[in-house]
């Protein structure tokens, strides 16, 4: 890989399941024991906001449980030491990438250690439980939600990872199954530019066939090898 110099990581739930996150989504289609139209949509949130909330601060009292695991070191690592651009994009709305280090990171989907005012549009970072009601600091009106991204609404800073896709000469996409757009057609703007493709699975994706390359095995496994490779 001596002709690499720009790249851009995909991470999915698939990073942090090794950590005992669990993935949002199981294969009954339920999140958590939800329907996903209960908890992630904004129809959701004006139907029954303390579900809501409650689902997001269970999910976030769990975070205190987990750490980052091998795949999460390695990425930050990487993160560190690479001499070219870096962009590491997360799916994933835990804390585990910072945790472990990583600095040039993207939460396209949002933090669960974050609120965000429906009103203003002001985050700030938040660690205790939120239920509906939660004053923000800046506006002054009680309008504070989780700040997740739902089905619907607009994944975080998109115009900045399509310029560091386009500046890509390898796109690398760890855990994800390859179903959730619009991240699932990141490997299709990467090939258009020239970058070369990977993907880092346990299966293969949905989207397997738009890769150059695909590995199939545990990210804590795969990735550190994968940096080992790249900093060699």
């Amino acid at each position: 890989m001596d002709d690499i110099r720009n790249i851009v990581i995909l991470t999915g739930a698939g990073i942090s399941a090794e950590s005992g996150l669990a993935t949002f989504r199981g294969p009954d289609g339920l999140w958590e024991g939800h329907r996903v139209e209960d908890v992630c949509t904004p129809e959701a949130l004006v139907r029954d906001a303390a579900l809501v909330h409650r689902f997001y601060d269970e999910r976030r009292a769990k975070l205190a449980e987990v750490r980052p695991n091998a795949a999460h070191e390695a990425l930050a690592a990487l993160d560190a030491q690479w001499p070219g651009e870096l962009l590491i994009v997360t799916q994933n709305v835990d804390d585990l990438h910072e945790r472990a280090g990583a600095k040039r990171l993207i939460h396209m989907h949002g933090e669960l250690r974050s609120a965000l005012c429906a009103g203003c549009g002001k985050a700030k970072p938040w660690t205790e439980a939120l239920p509906p009601g939660s004053v923000c600091d800046g506006c002054g009106r009680a309008l504070l939600r989780p700040d997740i991204v739902f089905f619907g609404e607009m994944p975080y800073e998109m115009e900045a990872i399509d310029q560091a896709l386009r500046r890509a000469d390898l796109f690398v996409s760890v855990g994800t199954s390859g179903a959730v757009y619009p991240a699932a057609g990141f490997v299709q703007t990467a090939r258009h530019v020239g970058a070369r493709t990977l993907e880092l699975n346990l299966e293969p994706s949905a989207g397997s066939f738009y890769f150059e390359e695909s590995r199939m095995g545990a990210a804590s496994v795969l990735v550190p090898e994968l940096v080992r490779e790249l900093l060699a």
